[in-house]
This record gives structure tokens, sequence and C-alpha cells, in this order.
């Protein structure tokens, strides 16, 4: 006991471990707050690309679109075409 004082030792002995125990908390606490904003983070960047990736067209998609586009006569013109030269 440093010095004598009107409050009993039991309480300065509890007040003490307990603020002990705050900063000896403080380092675990930061790192969890931590990991938790960059798995935020993350999970709201993947979501951000899986909605965009929803609504844009991938070049597969693209591709097969314009060859759906193309005229059915056309397409059948030009496979005869190549069809009676070989």
């Amino acid at each position: 006991m440093a010095f004598p004082t009107a409050v009993n030792s039991q309480i300065t002995d509890a007040v003490t471990q307990v603020n002990t125990k705050v900063l000896g908390d403080t380092p675990a606490v930061a790192m969890g707050n931590l990991m938790l904003a960059s798995s935020q983070a993350l999970a709201n960047t993947a979501q951000r690309s899986a909605l965009s990736q929803k609504f844009s067209m991938s070049p597969i998609a693209q591709g097969v679109s314009s060859l759906y586009r193309i005229d059915t006569a056309s397409t059948g013109i030009a496979t005869r075409r190549i069809l009676n030269r070989g």
C-alpha cells in the first residue's frame, strides 16, 4: 500500500484491477475493430462487383448477342457461299 487513505484497500485494488484489465483489453479490441471494418469493406466491394457484373454484359454475352442480331437471311446467304466454294 503506497499511502494510507480513507478508502478501503479492497476498493482501490478492485479499481486498479479493472483499469489494468481495460488497458490490457485495448489492443485486442482495436484489432477486432480493425478486422471487422476490413471484412465489411471487402464484403461491400465484392457485393458491388457482383452487382456490376450482373448488370453489365460479359464479353461472351456480347458476342452471342451480336451473333443473334445478325439477320438470318444474310447469314444463310453467307453460309451458302462458303459451302459452295468448298
